[in-house]
């Protein structure tokens, strides 16, 4: 009998795994990488930070546990000021993927959390690279569209679509912002909301729509 019910509890957490549902305390954001010497090479820069930024503020308002890398700060700066993070750990990386030692480890203080939000660039480096490690161990992985971007638009698209291929789930940022919310009447949907209330910054997917790339269908 106890057999039979933790089957029934596997099955019923792979089933949620693959409906890709989001919540307030299951999910950890990740941002990847948003540092001052990619401003002027990565499309749409200032509008994924924006994007993210509006992801990050509800991530505080809602407490959900952040982290943050930066990809050989010595070189390429630090992370930009206009995404919020001060006050906020950064992860210092040379490797494409997210997840380093350092990250394994404030995971594995959170094991309730096995949802994570990406943002961040470059999208066909570590963006793919952290989605495809995180899936590996088994974590949901919630791509924001509209807060990943690359140098080439090209590769953005592609591993875009790459990592949909590989189980990752592909989103917006208010789709996110929703998700974690669930209901109007949670305690903190008018501090929310007012983030939200403003459409984010187009940063190159209404083209794709626009198009009817396959991607999206």
């Amino acid at each position: 009998m106890e057999g039979s019910l933790e089957t029934e509890l596997t099955i019923k957490k792979m089933s949620l795994s693959r409906l890709g549902k989001l919540g307030q305390h299951s999910s950890v954001l990740f941002l990847c990488d948003m540092q001052e010497k990619f401003r002027h090479n990565i499309s749409f820069f200032n509008q994924i930070v924006s994007v993210s930024a509006r992801i990050l503020q509800t991530a505080k308002i809602l407490e959900i546990p952040v982290v943050i890398t930066e990809q050989y700060p010595r070189g390429l700066g630090l992370t930009v000021p206009e995404l919020g993070a001060d006050g906020i750990k950064k992860y210092t990386k040379t490797c494409f993927s997210m997840l380093t030692p350092e990250v394994e480890k404030e995971l594995q203080s959170i094991p309730e959390r096995r949802s994570v939000i990406l943002c961040g660039i470059e999208t066909q480096a570590c963006i793919m690279s952290t989605t495809l490690d995180l899936l590996e161990k088994e974590f949901d992985v919630h791509v924001v569209a509209d807060a990943c971007s690359s140098r080439s638009q090209v590769d953005r698209f592609v591993a875009l679509s790459r990592v949909k291929q590989s189980g990752a789930f592909l989103t917006t940022s208010e789709g996110v912002i929703l998700q974690l919310l669930q209901d109007s009447a949670h305690p903190k949907f008018k501090e929310v909301q007012k983030i939200i209330k403003d459409l984010a910054p187009d940063s190159g997917i209404l083209a794709l729509l626009q198009n009817q790339n396959p991607l999206f269908t």
